[in-house]
């Protein structure tokens, strides 16, 4: 199975429409994680033309996002158990509130945004991923987006690249 995971859209501030790298990867895909911070549901309605779409919001998002999206998400995919958050709160690192958002529950990987800063790595037995941002990258040399592959175990990818176009 292929996640194509993104997040931190800010549609239409910081770009008009998704980056076409995005797309193109979104044809594949099994499955959509948002990780928050949509800013529209013009960003759902796009992505739900590939493939089903599953995110939360984030700090940014107004009523209308709230309205379709919970604050944090567990998803159960192929039998691993995936939580999503956005990342926002007060004080602490965003890794730090997205490890505080599962706590007590039982997860393979944990999802997030917020920082805009893509990442992956292990913490004891759980991913920690962050796919960055297809449209802020703010101080960061490229965009990026996230592709996570389900089979016997979970892997994961952090795709960079240098155009929104």
């Amino acid at each position: 199975m292929k996640i194509v995971v993104t997040g931190d859209t800010h549609i239409p501030k910081k770009s008009k429409p998704l980056p076409s790298v995005l797309l193109k990867e979104c044809e594949t895909a099994d499955l959509i994680l948002h990780t928050g911070d949509w800013q529209s549901l013009d960003v759902y309605e796009t992505l739900a033309a590939y493939a089903n779409v599953i995110g939360v919001y984030g700090n940014v998002d107004g009523e209308d996002v709230q309205k379709l999206f919970q604050a944090r998400e567990i998803v159960e995919v192929e039998g691993y158990k995936l939580g999503l958050f956005h990342g926002h709160g007060d004080k602490k690192t965003t890794e730090k509130r997205a490890l505080e958002a599962f706590e007590g529950k039982e997860v393979d990987a944990i999802i997030f945004g917020h920082s805009h800063i893509p990442m992956m790595r292990y913490l004891k037995k759980v991913l920690l991923f962050n796919p960055g941002s297809p449209t802020d990258k703010r101080a960061l040399p490229y965009y990026s987006y996230g592709i996570l592959t389900i089979g016997d175990c979970i892997k994961g990818e952090i795709v960079f690249f240098k155009e929104k176009e």
